[in-house]
């Protein structure tokens, strides 16, 4: 087959990515997210009697207890497949990516399986979360002073 009826042949049978839809909702289950956590936020504080600081903290641990819980269960990847960014990005998505590094290599124990590859994925954010912040740490330091 020659190379041009073979790209043809591709393209014809390549799925459609309809991005407008995809960053729509993206965007609604992000926010969905983030209204869910001031819920949470607002229940701890009201409800709980908690501090607004320390109803925060509880509202993290909540989101990633149940991300990974979710993701334990199976029910997370099927949620990220149609809400695309709308779960990855918060930090939900950095408890998905930890459970799910852990629980595909936990047959191979505590130690060479999940400790050494539950930071599989969530290392590289830490290592550039770091450099990051040290490079605009330092940033500022120059341009604005001690």
């Amino acid at each position: 087959m020659e190379k041009k009826k073979y790209d043809e042949l591709v393209e014809k049978h390549k799925p459609k990515e309809t991005r407008a839809q995809n960053a729509f909702i993206a965007f609604v289950t992000g926010g969905l997210v983030g209204l869910l956590g001031q819920f949470l936020v607002d229940f701890y504080s009201w409800w709980l009697h908690i501090g607004a600081k320390d109803a925060s903290t509880f509202m993290i641990i909540t989101l990633i207890f149940f991300a990974s819980l979710f993701t334990a269960l199976g029910f997370f990847d099927k949620w990220v497949t149609f809400a695309r960014c709308g779960l990855i990005i918060p930090i939900t998505g950095f408890a998905h990516s930890m459970t799910s590094a852990g629980i595909e290599y936990r047959k191979e124990g505590p130690i060479y399986g999940i400790g050494s590859n539950i930071f599989k994925l969530a290392g590289s954010v830490i290592l550039y979360g770091v450099v990051s912040a040290w490079f605009f740490g330092l940033l500022r330091l120059i341009i604005m002073g001690g």
